[in-house]
Formats: structure tokens, C-alpha cells, sequence
């Protein structure tokens, strides 16, 4: 009889515990987790490229029309696929120049994916690139970019804390009224740039995000949760080390530098690649600041250059404390040259980084 009541004493004590926990997860533990992931994302990067000299103007929006061709560029990353929620990124743009504009005009629309809980963004760009010849030798470009960019997140993705029971994991449906919902935020976005360059180097400067909205999923009156200005500085310089009629033959070095700064966060890309006639490869490192240096990969870089096609591929090898759980991240590079065209004007083109 004893042990009936202890058995029952017991049963109830475990139940107790059971909804003490349901309580303390519904109530304390996911909103903190929530809120969590919410100031994250206020100081989030946006999504970067190892290749960032493969996708010129999403790096810097003055290399539009910065070649004497038109052109098509496309560029997939995907990051840590390794783990579940990886980040994966696509990016495809044209650019060209257009002497009845004495400069360039680009247009690039973007994509993005994060987390289990599919964090969508999407944006659409327009972009128009004015060259200033400076001396015979030197030239300025300065851009202004116009976009329009969507965030979207799917909550049917997440799990919730009444879909958990304590012995057999996840076994019913959410009534939480958020957990099929689909929330969505639109709104304009401008940057701008500017690069000074001659035939044997290139600087530059940009920044995006210049007014810094909102982008809360929730509404403004929930919290103005603003996308962070970020600046970027480049600069890279082509050092030629064969020299011949025969282009494949011609071998040059292009040490480059990036530098970028969003909130409180910045990373540093240095390194260089060599070609030999149609091949390329190189190597970079990246480090990441965010009130520690921390180094977070190195880069390996492979490449085939023909006179119409560009095709490159990127291995990052994480060296940071994630890379037991992420240990690399993948991305390859696509560009197309165009038909050339006759220019009533001279056009300077940006002869590096050429890739």
C-alpha cells in the first residue's frame, strides 16, 4: 500500500516538474531565445562573397560598366553545409557601358536564405556608374545604386514549446498563433561608391545601406530593428611577371585587400591569385572582428579564364572555434562577356582585379 502512495506521490511530483518546465520553456526560455535571435540580426553582416572580385559590382556598385564589354556575372555561396540552417546565397547581374551616359549602367538582383527557420531576403537593383577621367592615366568612376529589397521568414519551420512532450519529442501541431504565419517586410535601399584606378591599380570605396532602414518582420511599432550601414575599402594592383605576344604564356599577380565594417562587426580579406595563360588559383585569409580578433578562414582559389567564359571556384577552411561543427563553405563564380560594341568614346576599363 506504501509503495501505491509513493508510486503516486511520485507520478504526481514527476507531472509537476513536467508542467514547471512547459511553463518556464513557453514563458522565459523561448521568448529570451527569441529575442535573442531578434537583436542578432541588428547586428548581422549582410552576406558576403569570397570571390568578391568575381562579383565586382555587388562589392562596389562604381564597377558598373567598368569593363570594355558588357557582361553577366552569377555567384553562389554555400556556407557551413554541414550543419542544419545553412546560409545559402546566389547573386546575378549585368553591367555595361553606355557612351550616351558616359558611363555605366548595372542592374543585380540578390538572394538569401538562413536558418532552419528559412530567413529569406531578396533584392532587386539598379545602378548607374559616371567616369571621370582624372590624367591620361588615372580615372575615377562614382556610382549610385536604387534597390528594393523583400525579408520574409517561414514560422511553420520553427518548432514551438507547446509541440513538445517530455518522453517522445515533438508530437502534435502548434497552437501558437504565430507558428503559420509568414511574415514580411518591404522597403528601398540606396548605396553608393566610387574607385580610382589606372592600368596597373585599382582603390575604392562604398557604402550601403545608406539610410539604414527598418527591417523588422514584426512592424516599426514593435521595435525599429534598422539594417546596419555597412562600409567597405578595397584595393588590388596587377603586377605583371611574364610578358608575351603568346596569351597563353602571360602570367600576372593580383595581390587584393577588402576591408568591411557593419555595426560592430568588420572583416578583413587578404591575399592574392596568379594566372598562367587561362588558368588561375590563389589563396586569401579572412578575419573577422567583433570586439576579439578572430581568424575565420582560409580561402583556396581555383580558376579558368577564356576569352567569353570566367568559371571560379572557392574553398574557405574555417579556423575558428566553429570549425569542429563547420568546417568549410563553398562557392563558384560564372561570368559571361558580351558581343563587343563600337565606343565613340574612349572607354578606360578596370583592368584589375580581372577575373
Amino acid at each position: 500500500m506504501n509503495k501505491e502512495v509513493k508510486s503516486k506521490a511520485s507520478h504526481k511530483e514527476k507531472m509537476r516538474v513536467h508542467s514547471a518546465f512547459k511553463l518556464i520553456l513557453g514563458k522565459v526560455i523561448l521568448p529570451f531565445a527569441l529575442s535573442l535571435c531578434v537583436y542578432t540580426n541588428v547586428f548581422a553582416q549582410d552576406p558576403q562573397f569570397s570571390q568578391f572580385y568575381a562579383n565586382p559590382i555587388y562589392t562596389n556598385p562604381a564597377f558598373a560598366g567598368s569593363s570594355t564589354v558588357g557582361r553577366i556575372v552569377a555567384n553562389v555561396r554555400n556556407q557551413w553545409p554541414s550543419i542544419a540552417g545553412t546560409f545559402r546565397t546566389g547573386s546575378i547581374s549585368f553591367d555595361e557601358h553606355y557612351d550616351a551616359i558616359n558611363g555605366g549602367f548595372g542592374a543585380m538582383a540578390n538572394y538569401d536564405e538562413q536558418g532552419v527557420g528559412k530567413l529569406r531576403t531578396v533584392t532587386a537593383n539598379a545602378i548607374y556608374a559616371y567616369q571621370i577621367p582624372i590624367t591620361k592615366y588615372i580615372t575615377i568612376q562614382a556610382a549610385l545604386q536604387a534597390g528594393f529589397v523583400q525579408k520574409s521568414i517561414d514560422m511553420s519551420a520553427l518548432n514551438w514549446y507547446d509541440q513538445f512532450e517530455s518522453q517522445n519529442g515533438i508530437v502534435r501541431d502548434s497552437k501558437e498563433p504565430l507558428a503559420n504565419s509568414s511574415p514580411t517586410v518591404a522597403y528601398p535601399n540606396f548605396s553608393a561608391g566610387m574607385i580610382v584606378y589606372s592600368k596597373y591599380f585599382y582603390a575604392g570605396l562604398a557604402a550601403h545601406n545608406l539610410t539604414e532602414p527598418s527591417q523588422s518582420l514584426m512592424g516599426v511599432k514593435n521595435g525599429y530593428i534598422k539594417q546596419e550601414r555597412r562600409y567597405t575599402g578595397h584595393a588590388g594592383m596587377v603586377i605583371p611577371i611574364i610578358e608575351s605576344r603568346n596569351q597563353s604564356r602571360v602570367s600576372n599577380l593580383y595581390p587584393n585587400i577588402i576591408y568591411m565594417q557593419q555595426g560592430f562587426t568588420s572583416q578583413i580579406n587578404l591575399g592574392c591569385y596568379i594566372s598562367r595563360g587561362q588558368m588561375v588559383g590563389g589563396f586569401y585569409y579572412r578575419q573577422i572582428t567583433a570586439g576579439a580578433r578572430n581568424p575565420d578562414a582560409f580561402i583556396i582559389v581555383l580558376g579558368l579564364r577564356t576569352q567569353k567564359v570566367k568559371i571560379g571556384y572557392s574553398y574557405d577552411a574555417t579556423m575558428s572555434q566553429a570549425s569542429p561543427g563547420a568546417p568549410s563553405s563553398h562557392e563558384v563564380s560564372l561570368a559571361f562577356e558580351l558581343k563587343k560594341r563600337k565606343y565613340k568614346k574612349v572607354v578606360r576599363p578596370v583592368r584589375c582585379p580581372d577575373f
